[in-house]
């Protein structure tokens, strides 16, 4: 039998790798930076252009690279950071495996500049598809500067699953946030299509935060430090009256390396029980300290999961640390420097009792009197109806208002010559497919629920917070659609803060927005300043509602005109819609079931989920048997 075994070619070998390596933009955009912080760099620029896509370029400060190594970097398994196996168990960079470079040469093009201090010169090395097409001498300052251009040329259908170009600059952004929190004393630059996103001076953790997400969001941090032997923790969690209904700014750093932990996040979790509500998400930016040799962080190929020696011991002393922090924030009481103190109560009048203020009737007081019927008020006369002189100038005429009433009491043709005005009947509400309900029939709420009511084959229990979604959804959607939405001008406009990230995806869906009733006086920054809303959103929740669309939005979605509708629709009808355990008179749930079989889907959610359940009367004739 012939041999059917043989080694791959390097260029296939490279494109394989890639496929682990780089998942889409955001991939290299993380394997980049992490080289510029390896090379010691103290300024890092990032600039994309079409969500990375098109280009994307890292230049750093760094020490640079030799002609040598400048060629050496993009082979497979070429390495600086470690020499034999025993160096796994010490890691104190970023990289390590020496794919990254080349596993990035095979799908893309790749323009490499770089140079030592001490060397007169640099290199310039151009890649396209692993083949080197040119290595040159160049003249550039200290440093690297690497361009990954056309990503996935050569595998069309990789590039076909990359999604648009705004949900991929929000990995990007992501991604970017990531290493910038874990290293706060490099000056990090962020340019997407030539405009400056962050500009991020070097800094301690607390300021980085601020500068990432806003200056709002320093007030939400309560600090949370502890050093043992095992572990030493720092960081931030977030006051709990700042908890989500997304998962959003949730952060562990171990060793500057940002990792995923869901045993490490049910520790966060655990010890905000009973602070938050259970459907509520609290932020964190937790920073661990551990010996590199009690780690293994080479279990997965993005090298965003870590496997602990003693997880269990780390468990415990991440959830008392966190519940030490909470107890001394609650405990301490907060500092207010900006507090105006002309509004403080006087120091001569905080031991002083209020005063019940006194009124002073005049008793003797007659709006119908004369001149003549007056008292004359004396002078020097105390209190008393003496010391009031009302005079009223005419009272005549109004017995005008009453001429002809007389003559219509009793007359019931006025009565009859009423007419009602009726809505016009535009089809009927149930087609052949839905059972109608009996319009004698009565409604009732199970259990604060469910609302039970019967048809002609038996009865039907409804499902109260899915039905409301569904008739939000469908009438957002058709608001969106027609652009007839009424809003609601708000007396003093809302003025909400947010980060810039948030802010870009208010700016995407701002025009899907007005279309359901919202009024945007400025956006810019951080700062959102709303006029108007929706009838059907409270001034209350706006910046909970807000919130929640900026959560859905960052899913992995296509963001055309449609999507955008739809997920503005969809999470409007999940905020606003009535919530399980909440009371309804007897008219709001039959409007309820009358508005739901009047959609035009009324089995499922917007979210494909049952909206009822049907028993029949030979269901119940059974349990009788």
């Amino acid at each position: 039998m012939a041999d059917i075994i043989q080694l791959l070619p390097d260029h296939v070998a490279n494109q394989i790798a890639a496929g682990e390596v780089v998942q889409r933009p955001a991939s290299v955009v993380k394997e980049l930076l992490e080289n510029a912080i390896d090379a010691g760099a103290d300024t890092i620029k990032l600039i994309i252009k079409d969500g990375g896509k098109a280009l994307i370029q890292v230049v750093d400060n760094g020490k640079g690279m030799s002609h040598t190594d400048a060629r050496l970097s993009f082979e497979r398994h070429a390495t600086s950071k470690i020499k034999s196996a025993e160096d796994l168990f010490s890691l104190n960079t970023k990289g390590f495996r020496g794919e990254a470079l080349a596993s990035i040469a095979a799908i893309a093009h790749v323009e490499l500049h770089t140079k030592t201090e001490d060397d007169e010169v640099g290199t310039q090395l151009k890649i396209e598809g692993s083949k080197i097409v040119s290595q040159e001498i160049a003249v550039r300052p200290k440093g690297t500067s690497l361009c990954v251009k056309n990503l996935f040329f050569n595998i069309p259908a990789r590039r076909n699953f990359l999604k648009s170009n705004q949900v991929e600059f929000r990995h990007i952004t992501d991604e970017f946030h990531r290493v910038a929190l874990a290293h706060p004393s490099i000056q990090f630059n962020f340019y997407n299509n030539g405009s400056e996103i962050f500009n991020l001076p070097s800094s301690n953790y607390r300021q980085r935060i601020v500068n990432i997400f806003g200056t709002k969001t320093n007030e939400k941090l309560v600090p949370a430090e502890e050093e043992t032997q095992v572990v030493k923790i720092s960081g931030f969690i977030t006051k709990p009256e700042y908890s989500k209904k997304s998962r959003g700014e949730q952060f562990f750093f171990v060793n500057n390396r940002f990792i995923k932990s869901p045993y490490l996040h049910h520790a966060v979790v655990s010890a905000f029980e009973g602070l938050i509500k259970s459907e509520n998400h609290p932020g964190y930016f937790l920073y661990l300290d551990v010996d590199p040799a009690t780690i293994d962080i080479n279990i997965h190929p993005t090298k965003t999961e870590i496997k602990f020696d003693d997880e269990h011991t780390l468990y415990a002393l991440l959830r008392s640390t966190i519940k030490h922090a909470l107890g001394q924030f609650n405990v301490v009481p907060s500092i207010d420097f900006e507090q105006d103190p002309n509004l403080d109560t006087p120091y001569a009048y905080q031991k002083k009792s209020a005063e019940q203020p006194k009124v002073v009737v005049d008793s003797g007081f007659n709006p119908f009197a004369t001149d003549k019927d007056k008292p004359v008020s004396k002078p020097g006369n105390g209190g008393g109806s003496s010391s009031y002189n009302y005079e009223k100038s005419s009272a005549k005429g109004w017995e005008n208002l009453y001429v002809g009433i007389e003559s219509k009491v009793g007359k019931e043709s006025d009565f009859s010559s009423v007419s009602f005005e009726s809505e016009v009947i535009t089809g009927s509400i149930f087609d052949e497919q839905r059972e109608p309900i009996d319009s004698v029939a009565t409604t009732f709420q199970l259990r604060r629920k469910y609302i039970v009511t019967t048809i002609k084959s038996g009865m039907i229990v409804i499902d109260q917070s899915r039905a409301h979604q569904r008739v939000l959804y469908e009438s957002f959607l058709k608001n969106i659609t027609v652009k007839e939405a009424v809003s609601q001008q708000l007396l003093f406009p809302l003025q909400l803060s947010f980060s810039k990230a948030d802010v870009l995806i208010i700016s995407e869906i701002k025009e899907s927005l007005q279309t359901l009733g919202f009024a945007f006086d400025k956006i810019e920054d951080e700062h959102v300043e709303i006029s108007g809303v929706p009838l059907l959103v409270p001034e209350s929740e706006v910046g909970m509602v807000l919130d929640q669309l900026i959560s859905d939005y960052q899913m992995d979605v296509e963001t055309d005109s449609f999507s955008q509708s739809d997920i503005v629709s969809k999470t409007l009808s999940k905020t606003l819609a009535v919530k399980t355990g909440e009371q309804l008179d007897s008219e709001s749930q039959l409007a309820l079931v009358n508005n739901l079989f009047a959609c035009k889907e009324f089995k499922v959610s917007p979210f494909n989920k049952p909206i009822y359940i049907t028993i029949t009367g030979d269901d119940i004739d059974k349990k009788f048997l």
